[in-house]
């Protein structure tokens, strides 16, 4: 993380033309290169239009009202062509099944390439290397299809990989995997944000995961942001978040039962409430 925003969004709203509420309703929120920000809130609460907002897909292929600015690496996502926000912003929905449309999983993860013009040479350089990078060397002649959830959803990381953005939003990725494929998807989330330097922004339930690898929460409630900060900082607040419907993880819940009025370094993984634990049968 080096501290240079890499997004900053301004004041934005926006109501799609079939709603009776904003969607999103004065968000301001700026994001820092190589951030890995948590998103949390209630289905309905704006998690998806924010992440459709930061490549332009709203408001350029959504009808509706749009107030406000985004402005990615520069761009103001409004009018910059969406063909060109994919270059920066890669997106993964929450059911990578649907958007498996190819026979191979190298024609996957080329079909996003052939979209953007890339030369056949690169394009297959670029596929190898996102296959590999997301475990899956060895795979490309294997049906999507064939291939369980966990390592769909990593080949559809791998598809977005290979156009080579510097911003991953993942919109609730593993909500209908496993826990081993949860696993191998909020693994390889940290590995590209850790190692490979990408912003990571996921929108998701699992408070014990963001716990672990997210730098900052931000948690939204129809349309607000009503909340950004810490890990620590958010689920110290466990009964705000209880009120609109958010979780906070298990050490977390453990800690504030045992200490109600406990605030300042609250647990919020395992380890930690161990040592928490520990600290205070001393």
């Amino acid at each position: 993380m080096t501290g240079e925003s890499v997004i900053t969004i301004e004041q934005l709203s926006f109501t799609y033309a079939t709603g009776t509420r904003p969607a999103l309703h004065d968000i301001s929120l700026d994001i820092k290169r190589g951030e890995y920000i948590g998103v949390m809130g209630l289905n309905g609460a704006g998690k998806t239009t924010l992440g459709l907002s930061l490549n332009g897909i709203v408001p350029q292929s959504s009808l509706g009202h749009y107030e406000g600015k985004v402005t990615v690496d520069g761009h103001d996502a409004a009018v910059t062509p969406v063909r060109e926000m994919a270059k920066m912003v890669g997106i993964v929905f929450d059911n990578p099944e649907f958007q498996m449309s190819q026979i191979s999983a190298a024609e996957e993860v080329a079909l996003g390439l052939e979209n953007l013009g890339v030369p056949t040479e690169e394009m297959h350089t670029r596929v190898s290397a996102a296959l590999a990078l997301v475990g899956l060397a060895g795979f490309e002649e294997r049906s999507p299809l064939g291939l369980s959830g966990g390592q769909q959803q990593r080949l559809a990381i791998a598809s977005v990989i290979a156009m080579q953005p510097r911003i991953l939003f993942m919109d609730e990725p593993t909500s209908n995997l496993d826990p081993i494929g949860k696993e191998e998807v909020f693994e390889l989330a940290r590995k590209l944000n850790k190692d490979e330097g990408l912003t990571v922004i996921v929108a998701e339930h699992e408070a014990e995961v963001l716990a672990a690898y997210a730098d900052r929460i931000v948690v939204l409630h129809e349309g607000l942001i009503v909340m950004a900060g810490t890990p620590q900082e958010i689920f110290a607040r466990a009964d705000e978040l209880a009120a609109i419907g958010v979780r906070v993880p298990q050490a977390t819940e453990l800690a504030l039962a045992m200490e109600p009025e406990a605030r300042e370094g609250v647990p919020v993984t395992t380890a930690t409430a161990i040592e928490w634990m520990e600290a205070r049968a001393r």
